[in-house]
């Protein structure tokens, strides 16, 4: 078993499950769909090869949230046409995304083979990845690593990723660690549409996946409290 652990942090992500016309949601944590077609787009599969990019639901996949992200909402101006090509009408998008927000998601297959294979290719991806839209690409700390363990262990064993301004502000912080429900057997769950059957733009088609809850409680790595050595200017004057 092996777990690529990937760090989605930034100033903006947006990540929706149910999103419509002209408004554009976000949930408050990476779907599944939503990494899936960041590991799709490494790979440079076209939203068309439904097969290959079906098969990525197999992985298992969890996700902790390691700073929760404040909700912010935009607005697009559009202009709608007519088929003959004459101007109908402008009309307003609106777009929500989540500010400060990191999330560490954890994807494992008991296929290493596969693992490595994917974690070749997000390190050299053929498409640029974003968290959710193109305007909010991954940041440079995006890949944190490849480990020989499942997916809640791996939680269990990394570090809290939190920026440092959100550590000191949350000393005692409980992350949630939402996952697929057999990775979490003993917990309850609920249902979320991000299964993917087809990325397809005359077609996209999501189905029910099961997710499960637990969480985790982050501390902060105490730091060096001793008052540092004050020097005697006077003194060495004197000496």
């Amino acid at each position: 078993m092996k777990t690529i652990l990937l760090k989605f942090g930034g100033p903006m992500q947006s990540w929706g499950t149910s999103s419509h016309f002209e408004t554009r949601n976000t949930d408050y944590y990476p779907s599944k769909s939503a990494v899936i077609g960041v590991i799709a787009a490494s790979f440079g599969y076209s939203r068309d090869e439904d097969e290959k990019i079906k098969k990525l639901n197999e992985l298992d996949f969890a996700v902790r949230v390691d700073q929760v992200g404040l909700l912010k909402k935009d607005y697009h101006i559009a202009s709608k046409y007519k088929n003959d090509g004459s101007f109908e009408r402008n009309y307003v998008t609106n777009r929500y995304y989540l500010e400060d927000a990191v999330f560490v998601v954890a994807i494992s297959s008991k296929d290493e083979d596969w693992i490595e294979e994917i974690y070749a290719a997000i390190k050299n991806p053929y498409f640029q990845p974003f968290m959710g839209r193109r305007s909010c690409p991954v940041q440079p700390d995006f890949i944190i690593d490849v480990v020989e363990m499942g997916a809640i262990e791996a939680f269990q064993n990394l570090e809290w990723q939190a920026s440092d301004w959100y550590k000191k502000r949350n000393q005692n912080y409980v992350a949630d660690i939402y996952a697929d429900k057999d990775l979490l057997p003993e917990s309850g769950y609920t249902m979320r549409n991000d299964r993917v059957i087809s990325f397809s733009q005359k077609e996209r088609k999501f189905g029910p996946r099961f997710e499960a809850r637990t969480a985790k409680t982050m501390r902060a790595e105490k730091e060096n409290q001793s008052e540092p050595e004050q020097f005697d200017c006077y003194g060495a004057l004197e000496g």
